[in-house]
């Protein structure tokens, strides 16, 4: 029998780390925010903590794109950095980037086993071992502290004000990116409540950037702001033109709005960091060229991400073109959803050849064999959220584009990747819940009676880290 390897059992005891009650169980020690402080000292990270130059980025939607092109900008100004982002999709390792790369399994077994160990040995009934989250908190700046990077960019998991990313108490700048609904059993159920659990990561004296946002969410950001003398500025969208006729390497015309607060937050690095040579243009004007290759260059899968299925045979006609897209709140979805419509029929034209009325016209064989490509969306809708929220957002706004559904998967989560182990086996079929995907069908049935469009159901398993996962068949109609 194969020895299992360190890796892997580092990515058995992660895997029970998952038992371990989250920040949202209000009543649970391993809660307290507090408790991060005691971890810094258990392992002797407060003095390289307090060195880093690090940029802090919260937010409901777009933090993952602004902190992708934060590192892309900076890397490509010639420093090492290091990248710190949640959820990873495949790999546990895609949290860990050090100069865009994917931390090696034999340095993150290395990291892991020294942090672990010590926690283990120092922490009791009174001090809890961390709860994943935070543990990956900590695991990312001993990384980073180890492998001497010039700049750490820290995406926050969850809120922002007792969030574990917020133990850094002078970063260089911070940036909050657009706000809206989501997790509010932890962070509250108005804008303005949401918002100030945001701005929790402000720190005194350090400015911040941030994107437009709804008048009550900016008031509260602004009152924040003004309590602890940081000079907010709010950022408007990249503008196209100077890129210099390239695209954003992420796809979507939101991402215009991520990158203009990405060029900001570099900006701002680089003046209070000393570095004013690489910034002496004037940045409404033009960007260096450093600035346009990684903001071209920027790569964050799941994103808008458009992916064929290699394994079909080219000659044989319905080949699989899969876009995958993280959206799970309600205004994500119908960025998503616009950015699908589009999407579909763009790829459409060199593919399928179709008319507006749907006549083929005339075309090499080569062509005309991939003529039926069936696209499928992919994307994410947990137990925790309103289903009808984000499904009729998607249907509505994809129907404003002329594209109906044809059939809809709603897929659990328990695949070969359930543990963060890869040698981990799924579950039988036995042993899948299915009741949240029988609830998701009863919504879009109902939903779909409503707009008075066909429906087909069954069950298949994909992937992992969407969690609940829906495959919607689509073609414009």
């Amino acid at each position: 029998m194969e020895e299992v390897s360190s890796y892997e059992k580092a990515l058995d005891v992660l895997s029970s780390f998952i038992t371990l009650r989250s920040p949202a169980d209000k009543g649970s020690k391993c809660s307290r925010f507090d408790f991060v402080f005691d971890y810094i000292k258990i392992l002797d990270l407060e003095e390289p903590i307090s060195k880093m130059k690090i940029i802090h980025v919260a937010g409901t939607k777009g933090k993952g794109s602004t902190c992708t092109f934060v590192e892309s900008i900076l890397r490509n100004c010639g420093f090492r950095t290091g990248l710190f982002t949640s959820p990873h999709l495949i790999d546990v390792r895609e949290r860990f980037r050090v100069d865009g790369v994917d931390i090696c399994e034999e340095k993150f077994s290395a990291h892991f086993w020294w942090c672990y160990d010590i926690l283990k040995e120092n922490t009791n009934e009174d001090l809890p071992m961390p709860f994943l989250f935070c543990f990956f908190t900590l695991l990312a700046l001993k990384i980073f502290t180890a492998e001497q990077v010039d700049v750490v960019i820290l995406e926050v998991g969850i809120g922002g004000r007792l969030d574990s990313t917020n133990l850094v108490q002078a970063p260089i700048v911070c940036g909050i990116c657009s706000l809206g609904y989501d997790h509010v059993e932890i962070l509250g159920h108005t804008l303005g409540q949401i918002a100030g659990e945001k701005a929790g990561i402000f720190k005194h004296g350090v400015p911040a950037f941030t994107v437009s946002q709804p008048d009550e969410a900016m008031s509260v950001l602004q009152e924040k702001a003004s309590q602890l003398g940081v000079h907010l500025e709010v950022v408007p969208p990249l503008d196209a033109n100077l890129l210099n006729g390239l695209k954003l390497g992420l796809e979507g015309e939101h991402q215009y709005q991520n990158a203009g607060l990405a060029v900001a937050l570099c900006y701002t690095w680089l003046h209070r960091t000393g570095h004013l040579e690489i910034t002496n243009l004037e940045q409404t004007s033009s960007l260096p060229e450093s600035f346009i290759k990684g903001l071209t260059t920027a790569n964050l899968q799941g994103r808008a991400q458009i992916v064929s299925d290699q394994h079909i045979d080219i000659e044989c006609p319905g080949d699989l073109v899969f876009y995958l897209d993280g959206a799970h709140t309600s205004e994500s979805m119908e960025i998503c959803a616009r950015w699908f419509s589009i999407a579909i029929k763009e790829d459409s034209q060199p593919r399928d050849n179709f008319r507006a009325s749907h006549e083929l016209v005339q075309m090499p064989p080569d062509e005309r064999s991939r003529k039926n490509s069936i696209q499928i969306l992919l994307f994410n809708c947990m137990s925790v959220r309103d289903p009808q929220l984000l499904l009729l957002r998607l249907i509505k706004t994809c129907a404003s584009h002329g594209v109906r559904f044809k059939k809809a998967l709603f897929v659990p989560n328990m695949t070969a990747f359930f543990k963060f182990g890869s040698h981990a086996l799924p579950p039988t079929d036995s042993q899948v819940e299915l009741s949240w995907q029988f609830t998701l069908q009863k919504e879009w049935e109902s939903l779909m009676q409503g707009n008075k469009g066909p429906c087909n159901w069954f069950f298949t398993s994909y992937g992992r880290h969407f969690e609940i996962h829906k495959e919607m068949s689509c073609r414009a109609s």
